[in-house]
């Protein structure tokens, strides 16, 4: 039997750990149905978008990085899990955090600049190339 290198172990175990969390999806199981149906106000305002981008830089780039595609083992926001989850999920997620995976609560922030915050998520959408690629799997 063949050994591997250390650096494709590495790199199938960072495979694996991308893999474990675009699987952890339990939080969106805890959306209560009212809270899914939820459309942000905002989506698509260029105004909202623009202070949802300074929001996102002050308070989630130092986890999520400055191009969401995640940072320090936090997880990408241009993801098929981001892209596919509703508004609603979304801004219950920001709400009530998941402090099992590091995600903290941010209820003190006020509501409009949470919106905010997804507007501009959203407008980021996936990462480059990652759309193409999905089609050609299909």
């Amino acid at each position: 039997m063949q050994r591997m290198s250390g650096g494709v172990c590495f790199v199938l175990g960072c495979a694996i750990l991308a893999a474990a969390a675009e699987v952890n999806q339990d939080w969106l199981k805890r959306v209560p149905a009212q809270e899914r149906v939820r459309v942000n106000p905002y989506r698509g305002q260029a105004d909202a978008v623009a202070a949802g981008a300074r929001l996102y830089a002050d308070r989630c780039a130092r986890c999520h990085g400055d191009d969401l595609t995640g940072r320090n083992g936090k997880p990408s926001l241009r993801t098929p899990v981001v892209a596919g989850a509703t508004d609603g999920e979304l801004f219950w997620l920001l709400r009530n955090g998941d402090l099992r995976h590091g995600m903290p609560s941010w209820s003190g922030l006020p509501e409009p600049e949470r919106w905010q915050i997804l507007a501009y998520v959203r407008s980021a959408g996936r990462a480059p190339g990652e759309a193409e690629a999905q089609q050609k799997t299909r």
